[in-house]
């Protein structure tokens, strides 16, 4: 709505005038009693809400851009189902994390058409729960409009869009509100029963269930403000609080997917195929990587290395913890040589040389 001026226009009109007078009976002093700025008086502005968000209509525009993911893990056929943005039309896959960490095969169902494709994970960022995928053989496909989180408020009307249950088809819409912008979980991997922490998450107010993970949380104009990442309860189960789901800002997982696509690997984001040493690791005191197990048949058994040594050192990176041996070798790919600095039970220190093997990307 424009501002309206009333009072401003006409004291203008009224000040002119006098001027005016003034000027023709030769009078060049101040008016008195005016001041000598006029001020304007505006009237507020009253924004208009804007129009509810139409779920049919944003889910129409969303759906074509998803995908549905299936992951399986070695020995044993274990995995996760969960789902994916498409982001380019040649098969890059936006998701989380979580749905293909420690899988062996990844096959993807293109809803927009249908196909089934298998794939590759490109990168992955493990700590805020981000990876992009590249289906083999993919073309034209209809690609997701992504938004920006930057813009978005609490109150904001949004829709979570996924493969709720696991179960395939089309994706299901559940329809919420916005609110918190950045919100602290723990998220609990239901696979491997892992937890992860995840900061500076998007909190709305819809059951978000098990699958949607990978998702898009879509704005009223269809654009992708989030990719769903947890949920926080069973909606059969609430009681006193309804659950709601969390999402990562879209601008964040660009963010890790504008790194991978530069192919420079960084301590948190991984780019390629996941190297592994093979080992479980936890912080030794007072610094270091304590090492838990070797597994058998992975480059640490090979060496030799045994439970209660300490890793203080990857290719001369001083290892405080075990978070940070993670960051050393994330660096790294399959079949890279690297040296170790390893400080045994005894208090004897030595140097071991080994290769790293393709690992699963955890």
């Amino acid at each position: 709505m424009n501002e309206q001026r009333y009072g401003g226009r006409a004291l203008a009109m009224i000040v002119a005038a006098l001027l005016a007078v003034a000027g023709f009976l030769g009078y060049r002093g101040e008016l008195p009693g005016w001041p000598t700025g006029a001020s304007e008086l505006a009237a507020p502005i009253i924004e208009q809400p804007p129009p509810p968000l139409d779920p049919l209509a944003v889910a129409a525009v969303v759906d074509p851009a998803l995908v549905d993911i299936s992951a399986s893990a070695a020995p044993f056929g274990l995995g996760a189902a969960g789902s994916g943005i498409v982001l380019t039309s040649d098969g890059q896959v936006l998701t989380s994390h979580h749905v293909v960490k420690g899988a062996d095969t990844v096959s993807v169902t293109d809803v927009g058409n249908g196909r089934t494709y298998d794939a590759v994970v490109l990168g992955y960022d493990a700590g805020v729960d981000i990876a992009l995928l590249a289906l083999s053989g993919a073309a034209d496909l209809v690609t997701a409009r992504i938004g920006s989180s930057a813009g978005v408020r609490v109150r904001d009307e949004v829709l979570a869009i996924g493969n709720a249950g696991g179960l395939g088809g089309t994706p299901t819409a559940i329809q919420g509100t916005l609110t918190d912008l950045d919100s602290t979980i723990v998220a609990l991997n239901s696979a491997d029963l892992s937890r992860k922490p995840l900061t500076g998450m998007l909190e709305v107010a819809a059951a978000v269930s098990s699958g949607q993970s990978g998702g898009a949380l879509a704005d009223r104009e269809g654009a992708v403000v989030g990719v769903i990442a947890a949920a926080s309860g069973d909606p059969a189960r609430a009681t006193t609080r309804p659950p709601n789901g969390y999402a990562v800002p879209i601008d964040t997982a660009m963010r890790v997917v504008e790194q991978i696509r530069s192919g420079i690997p960084t301590d948190t984001v991984h780019i390629g195929p996941t190297a592994t040493l093979g080992v479980l690791t936890t912080d030794a005191k007072p610094s270091g990587a304590r090492i838990d197990l070797a597994l058998y048949g992975l480059p640490a058994y090979a060496a030799g290395l045994a439970r209660g040594e300490v890793i203080t050192a990857v290719n001369g990176r001083v290892i405080t913890s075990a978070r940070t041996l993670h960051a050393a070798i994330n660096v790294h790919k399959p079949q890279d040589t690297i040296q170790l600095e390893i400080l045994d039970a005894a208090g004897g220190r030595r140097t071991v040389t080994l290769v790293l093997a393709l690992g699963t990307p955890n």
